[in-house]
């Protein structure tokens, strides 16, 4: 349900492919509070909260603690808050050191990839010879 413009949790969650329990999680911990409550009480979400939440997820593959997405969310809105030029190089260097850490995931996952592939193929083989067999 929509309300002037602003999403309650369900919706959300559907729309984004979150637990209700994760998205009330992330909104106690400061990740992703809702822009709003309805008079009953509910949350409800701006389009700019569901892109976030949809960010947040999009970093699960990275492994970062809730500390860590807090503290990458944070460099994000403060450099896009337009920071003092002093301010701004540490941001900068604190954002590629986020960066550093996704190449890195990337080339994990990558080689994970390459083993889960060579399994599937040789149980494609095994397979096919067994029936050869039979």
């Amino acid at each position: 349900m929509t309300i002037d413009g602003m999403h309650q949790i369900g919706e959300v969650a559907e729309v984004v492919g979150l637990s209700l329990r994760t998205i009330r999680h992330w909104d106690e911990v400061g990740l992703v509070p809702p822009s709003g409550r309805s008079p009953g009480g509910f949350r409800l979400y701006t389009q700019d909260d569901i892109d976030r939440l949809c960010l947040v997820k999009s970093l699960k593959p990275l492994e970062l603690s809730l500390e860590e997405i807090c503290d990458l969310l944070d460099t994000r809105d403060r450099l896009a808050a337009g920071p003092e030029e002093t301010e701004q190089a540490q941001l900068l260097e604190r954002l590629a050191a986020f960066s550093a850490r996704a190449d890195e995931r990337c080339v994990a996952l990558r080689a994970q990839l390459t083993s889960v592939e060579d399994l599937a193929a040789r149980l494609r083989s095994e397979a096919g010879d067994a029936a050869v067999r039979a």
